[in-house]
């Protein structure tokens, strides 16, 4: 029996509404890329869902664009340990994971609790609740229950969540990664000193061959992944686009 070839997998990061950078980056990888696997955590889930199921590039590009996503960030009126209404971003995420069904193997990645502990949701057993589940960033949205247990933001631990391309069988990953070269403010050293008191993420076998796609400049303030603009979007899918474009004569 000949030996099974490598398998080249698409990771995408959490990064809320910075991830449409992830689809202008898409738009151009598309054409000279073609993953056997797809894998995303939080906002990067839900491209990751929408590739694995087809999604043409530029039909990516308008969910992005849809002004609809301005609702998804609706504050609620009495916030407690949750400050957006979740209903709008579910109708969503339930539309999206409606519309596409995996033509290639797909993960999402969330985190139980308690202990954080980093599952990856793959193929079939992958609902519209799991990628609810994986963007259910802590005081943003509740925690949504699977299997019984609660389950936040796979993004959390770590951003890009290699590992899970890796348990799926990669050998040859391209990532894109939209916090890499973010801006340094008080947000994200806080975020930084939080993620030394978690759990480790899982570690990333030897031999994998990643290849990375980052922004070349800052997409902006953190608390813009927080929020649609669309001037924002149009930014961030340009710079995607260029930075793949650059990216894509080395692969």
């Amino acid at each position: 029996m000949p030996l099974a070839g490598p398998k080249k997998a698409l990771v995408l990061s959490a990064g809320g509404a910075f991830a449409a950078y992830q689809a202008g980056a898409w738009e151009v990888l598309s054409a000279r890329f073609s993953p056997d696997i797809v894998v995303g955590a939080s906002a990067g889930s839900l491209n990751a869902w929408a590739v694995a199921g087809g999604a043409a590039p530029d039909e990516l590009t308008e969910l992005w664009l849809d002004p609809a996503c301005a609702a998804a960030f609706s504050m609620r009126r009495r916030p407690g340990l949750a400050i957006y209404d979740p209903v709008p971003l579910y109708a969503r995420i339930e539309a999206l994971w409606k519309a596409f069904r995996p033509r290639i193997e797909v993960g999402v990645v969330a985190l139980e609790l308690p202990g954080l502990r980093p599952r990856l949701f793959r193929d079939d057993e992958i609902g519209w609740r799991h990628l609810a589940a994986s963007c259910a960033l802590p005081f943003g949205y509740p925690p949504v229950r699977l299997g019984g247990k609660l389950h936040v933001d796979g993004g959390l631990l770590e951003a890009l969540p290699l590992w899970a391309a890796a348990a799926m069988g990669a050998t040859e990953i391209v990532a894109i990664d939209v916090f890499d070269r973010g801006p340094s403010s008080p947000l994200r050293a806080a975020i930084h000193a939080f993620r030394i008191l978690l759990p480790r993420p899982p570690h990333l076998p030897s031999g994998v061959d990643v290849r990375l796609i980052v922004p070349s400049r800052s997409l902006g303030p953190l608390r813009q992944s927080a929020s649609w603009d669309p001037k924002a979007v149009q930014r961030w899918l340009a710079l995607g686009r260029a930075d793949a474009a650059r990216a894509v004569p080395e692969m």
